[in-house]
């Protein structure tokens, strides 16, 4: 199983430190697709991952119209955001390509991950907050199909 790793986001203050994506045991049934469990499993720490270092960056730059990436907190929750996309696109698109994986599942695995991949070059290029939620919320609409036919096949995403 491929695993996630991103660098921690480093603070002067440990409690001050952001939390990080957390682990959640959840229930798989009996005749669960063994493929899909193991895909939608790997799917699911790539959301949890992607969408928290994103998510950071995302509310770094909501309050500016023309954000300033020479800040600090910007620049860097910027790299650490487009590193997580494109980690989490690399695992997604692995996941989408385990054997025998049904295409109902493999299909918007694969569209999450080329817009994981868009998303990350938008914020590489500073595009527009406009742009990159544009491309977000296509991203949301794919995980949300994963999570859909994960489900329907006995396990979670």
């Amino acid at each position: 199983m491929a695993a996630l790793t991103l660098a921690p986001l480093a603070t002067a203050d440990p409690e001050d430190a952001p939390g990080g994506p957390v682990a959640v045991e959840s229930q798989t049934s009996a005749d669960a697709d063994p493929a899909a469990v193991a895909a939608c499993g790997q799917f699911a720490e790539v959301l949890d991952a992607t969408s928290h270092y994103y998510g950071d960056f995302a509310e770094e730059i909501e309050s500016y119209s023309n954000p300033d990436y020479s800040d600090p907190a910007i620049s860097s929750s910027n790299q650490v955001g487009r590193t997580a996309l494109r980690q989490g696109a690399s695992v997604a698109m692995s996941s989408a390509n385990t054997p025998g994986l049904s295409p109902d599942i493999a299909a918007p695995m694969r569209s999450w991950s080329w817009g994981a991949t868009k998303l990350l070059v938008k914020m590489a290029v500073r595009t527009s907050g406009d742009a990159m939620n544009t491309t977000a919320t296509e991203m949301n609409t794919d995980a949300g199909n994963v999570q859909t036919a994960c489900a329907a096949a006995g396990t979670h995403a």
